[in-house]
């Protein structure tokens, strides 16, 4: 590796340099001849989620050091419930690393969803529209196989790291400190990359002088339960109906994720596994509610639901990636995806940086991703817009979703449109 002027072991003498690759090695010398604890690496990734796991593996596998901080421990990463619907370009890097195995065996092709409006199930066939399929697979399953890959792949990452704290993300060498064990650590490096989601300090080591915010507040909440049950369908249903949203999702062949929308004020307590159950046979429809299996829940969480894009995505030598960039309603299942694509981009880049000494990838990074990212935010706005009913929506608003879903039930246009949305847009 070719130690640039700005790395902080310049004044180490020329014959110790080649071996700066070695992460044991530059540790011994940061400590020993540097005289602090520092650890240097090329790209230093904030976050050890899915995001931040699957950008240090493919970093790894075309020999870019990098080293991975996350705030919590291994355990609470994987207890985290989230998305489980996998586009192509999440499936493809995830073969691209050799780690997909057990998403081939245990992930469910899924070539179909439907879009319910009272009694009428509108289905989209994908594959038939735009000769592709999602996968369904968790995003813990999928995080799982990338933590569990982290050690045989020599992936450094480091848990319950605290205070992490950005420096210097403008300049060529920026640096960031954390606390473990009670003790201050510093990692030097020449990119820092921010996957440590909405709330993380990356985003905010941006200057508000150079960001923008752009939000949209949704005024309900999706209660979930996840419970060991058969699904109600093999394909996704998204209902709009005139009690509400709700949503028929499933993880495996015997592990359903269900949804419904509920105000804000409303909180879990409020609703029983029964009251739950009840309230999706009535929005989903006869034909799924008769096809339920109830069971108890093995979670149950609300979450609020936010339309948000921070630009841009690059400030120096500090990239986003992710929800630290991004959020997306979970209505067009974009969320994971969508940092997958960031990850596509950042990887890339990074690579052809270190590998070629070619920094416009690293430079078109923002304006990048972020094309993608605004065109999945319209289609998972249009969708909530479509599928919800809106506390200041009257009949007009009603007119025009029933007009819609009238003109998607007839139009193989209208369904290809979404089914190319659905399954993904090209990276």
């Amino acid at each position: 590796m070719l130690v640039r002027r700005s790395c902080p072991v310049c004044t180490i003498s020329r014959p110790l340099r080649p071996f700066l690759s070695c992460r044991i090695l530059r540790k011994y010398i940061a400590t020993n001849f540097l005289g602090r604890a520092n650890l240097m690496t090329q790209v230093c990734i904030i976050g050890a989620g899915p995001a931040g796991l699957l950008l240090g593996h493919l970093l790894r596998a075309e020999g870019v050091d990098c080293v991975v901080l996350e705030r919590r421990t291994p355990d609470y990463v994987l207890s985290r419930i989230r998305a489980g619907v996998l586009e192509r370009v999440t499936v493809e890097l995830m073969e691209r690393l050799g780690l997909d195995q057990r998403l081939k065996a245990e992930g469910l092709a899924h070539d179909g969803f439907n879009l319910a409006d009272g009694e009428r199930l509108i289905r989209i066939d994908m594959q038939e529209l735009v000769g592709q399929h999602v996968v369904v697979y968790g995003q813990t399953e999928l995080t799982r196989d990338l933590m569990d890959a982290r050690e045989e792949r020599g992936l450094e990452v480091i848990y319950e790291t605290e205070d992490v704290t950005l420096h210097d993300v403008e300049s060529d060498s920026p640096h960031v400190t954390y606390v473990k064990d009670g003790k201050e650590h510093r990692v030097d490096a020449r990119f820092i990359v921010g996957c440590d989601g909405f709330y993380g300090p990356s985003r905010k080591a941006i200057p508000a002088s150079v960001g923008q915010e752009f939000e949209r507040a949704y005024p309900f909440g999706w209660l979930g339960i996840l419970a060991d049950v058969p699904p109600c369908n093999h394909e996704l249903i998204y209902a709009n109906h005139a009690r509400g949203f709700a949503l028929a999702s499933q993880r495996s062949s015997t592990r359903s994720r269900y949804y419904v929308d509920v105000p804000l004020t409303d909180k879990v307590e409020d609703w029983s596994d029964d009251r739950l159950w009840d309230e999706l046979a009535a929005r989903l429809g006869p034909e799924a509610a008769a096809h339920m299996t109830r069971g108890p829940a093995l979670e149950k969480s609300i979450a609020p639901l936010r339309s948000f894009v921070f630009a841009p995505m690059r400030h120096g030598s500090l990239m986003l990636c992710g929800d630290s960039a991004h959020i997306v309603p979970p209505t067009g299942a974009k969320g994971l995806n969508l940092a997958a694509s960031d990850v596509h981009y950042a990887a890339d880049a990074l690579i052809r940086f270190f590998q070629k000494n070619d920094n416009d990838a690293v430079s078109a990074y923002s304006d990048t991703a972020l094309s993608r990212v605004w065109k999945s935010e319209r289609f998972s706005w249009s969708l909530t817009k479509l599928m919800h009913r809106f506390p200041e929506d009257g009949d007009f608003e009603r007119k025009m979703q029933v007009a819609e879903l009238d003109y998607i039930a007839s139009s193989r246009a209208a369904q290809t449109s979404i089914a190319e949305n659905y399954v993904g847009l090209p990276v």
